[in-house]
């Protein structure tokens, strides 16, 4: 390979020799569009795992996995015809000019929610040349996380006024969710769709109540799940020590192993 090119140069070399037809490696030659997506929502996530846990030495390489992404999705569409790498870059580098005009021209903002709010009417703006005449809910992705859409949902109706005003409220909402949930599975029996239904309520009230507190509920989320893995590992090696395993053991003593190793922690 040419040691005179650049980085970017060398992976565009590198990604068109993976998908040549007769000399390129047999599973990038098989993938297309579809098939790569939920490898590139795997790295984006363990971009974010790094970060979160602070593993800052393994960021560079997390971050060069999440950019051979863009740079397959590029080949692809080169190879359709549909356009390349540089038109890439060049409208995110135009968008990134348009959407700052009080740093590429003469427009000032004051503050950082001026800008937020300068920002989100320049992509509703952007959203209606597109579209026509669109919602305040419009273009809002499907397949993002759940909570995460969910969060979207709200703060876009928010800006047009439907919100509560403090987070008080929110907590009654909860509440009466909750006891929704309650109630439907005393009476719905096997009818899982309405138990799913009011759980799915509950688990938007709870995001609502996170937005409200400033919290990104699927950071607060992941969080959660890796203190529930931490704890329960943290068991099992406890009932090891102890000649148990987990799947004899009853309620009574995991209570007391859980709550030995949340003592654990506070020491």
């Amino acid at each position: 390979m040419n040691t005179n090119l650049n980085n970017i140069e060398k992976l565009h070399k590198i990604m068109a020799a993976l998908r040549d037809p007769d000399t390129g490696c047999p599973w990038d030659q098989a993938q297309d569009f579809a098939s790569i997506v939920p490898h590139t929502l795997e790295e984006a996530y363990e971009v974010a795992e790094v970060i979160e846990v602070g593993k800052m030495d393994e960021l560079c390489g997390e971050l060069g996995d999440l950019l051979f992404q863009v740079i397959f999705y590029a080949r692809l569409a080169e190879e359709r015809g549909l356009f390349d790498f540089e038109q890439v870059a060049g409208g995110i580098v135009d968008k990134l000019v348009r959407r700052h005009p009080h740093v590429f021209a003469d427009a000032t903002v004051a503050t950082v929610e001026a800008q937020t709010l300068a920002w989100e009417a320049s992509k509703a703006h952007e959203r209606a040349e597109k579209m026509g005449d669109v919602g305040a809910l419009a273009g809002i992705a499907v397949a993002l996380p759940a909570m995460t859409r969910a969060v979207k949902l709200q703060k876009r109706a928010a800006r047009v006024g439907f919100d509560w005003s403090d987070v008080i409220p929110v907590f009654d909402k909860v509440r009466e969710e909750l006891e929704e949930v309650r109630v439907e599975i005393a009476v719905a029996g096997d009818n899982t769709a309405r138990i799913e239904e009011e759980i799915g309520d509950l688990l938007f009230a709870c995001t609502n109540l996170a937005r409200h507190a400033q919290i990104e509920p699927e950071t607060a989320l992941r969080h959660a799940n890796r203190k529930f893995e931490r704890r329960f590992v943290q068991m099992e090696v406890m009932a090891n020590a102890q000649n148990r395993a987990m799947s004899e053991l009853d309620a009574d003593a995991w209570e007391v192993l859980w709550e030995n190793v949340k003592a654990g922690e506070s020491e």
